[in-house]
């Protein structure tokens, strides 16, 4: 079952000059937001934090960013699956303009937040790149915007690669109850990008289940490049890469509680599959891409 409000296929969240927008307001929720931003070559755009922090993360080309009096170079990258990128966080209550002289695609991932911390650049050197799972649920995370990595107030922005026929968000899991040290209240949002082979564009599969706690969020989408899907509760997972096609998703959360943390759930009857782990090896084929070195 598809709920068409939390399944968004590509163009369906579009507004203005983003290709995706997705904020408080849309979504239904209180914190969490993502633009996607496609600039020609020579092109820019201008933008007011308003009341949330932000990162700019290319997912395409590379760019400047001008801030609180500051510009910010984004080398970027090719595409999602061949580089680690580097950032720019951006303050609440800002200005905030971009730039690219080659053009490209930039995510801009974002959550309400109290507090104005400084502008600041984020090398790719210094993104975490966390091979997590092993065997058919080998999976790759880069996790720039990873609470306890990089400094934020409320927002947590993370990157996954899944190989081709790889299980990813797997052991199904839920983050949708405040519970000290055990789990943490976080609405997220997924955005996929799925690689081509030959030409040929690809497709996976996103499934997220009720469990008991807000809408009861269901979920069962076939998702494709450009799609998004808007997770307010609900055990998430499996997120699937059919064979022949990485599929990248961008993890954008955010929540109410005091601290930033990412604290999950497993769903109980797939919480045994961690345990298979240890005794298998990592896909071969991860990493895709690392990080440079400092």
């Amino acid at each position: 079952m598809t709920t068409p409000s939390h399944h968004l296929p590509a163009g369906k969240a579009a507004d203005g000059p983003y290709a995706v927008d997705i904020g408080p307001e849309s979504a239904g929720w209180g914190y969490s937001s993502l633009r996607v931003l496609e600039l020609p070559p020579g092109g820019q755009h201008a933008y007011d934090t308003g009341d949330s922090e932000w990162i700019v993360l290319p997912l395409s080309g590379s760019c400047t960013v001008a801030v609180d009096g500051r510009t910010f170079r984004l080398t970027g990258r090719p595409d999602v699956f061949s580089a680690v990128t580097d950032f720019a966080y951006v303050p609440r209550d800002a200005r905030v303009s971009l730039a690219s002289r080659d053009g490209g695609r930039f995510a801009l991932t974002g959550a309400r937040c109290d507090r104005r911390l400084p502008a600041r650049y984020g090398p790719a050197s210094s993104v975490p790149v966390e091979l997590r799972g092993t065997g058919n649920c080998s999976r790759q995370v880069n996790n720039f915007g990873a609470a306890g990595v990089f400094a934020c107030e409320r927002l947590i922005a993370v990157e996954v690669l899944t190989p081709g026929g790889n299980w990813s968000s797997f052991p199904p899991h839920k983050h949708d109850e405040h519970r000290p040290g055990e789990e943490s209240e976080l609405e997220e949002i997924y955005y996929f990008e799925i690689a081509a082979h030959d030409g040929t564009p690809g497709l996976g599969y996103q499934r997220v289940s009720p469990s008991g706690r807000g809408r009861g969020t269901d979920v069962l989408a076939e998702v494709r490049h450009g799609d998004t899907v808007l997770i307010p509760d609900g055990w998430h997972g499996p997120s699937m890469a059919v064979p022949g096609h990485h599929m990248y998703y961008l993890n954008v959360m955010a929540g109410p509680g005091a601290e930033r943390a990412w604290l999950i759930c497993d769903h109980p009857d797939h919480a045994w599959i961690r345990d298979t782990w240890p005794g298998q090896p990592v896909d071969p084929r991860l990493p895709l891409c690392t990080a440079p070195s400092q």
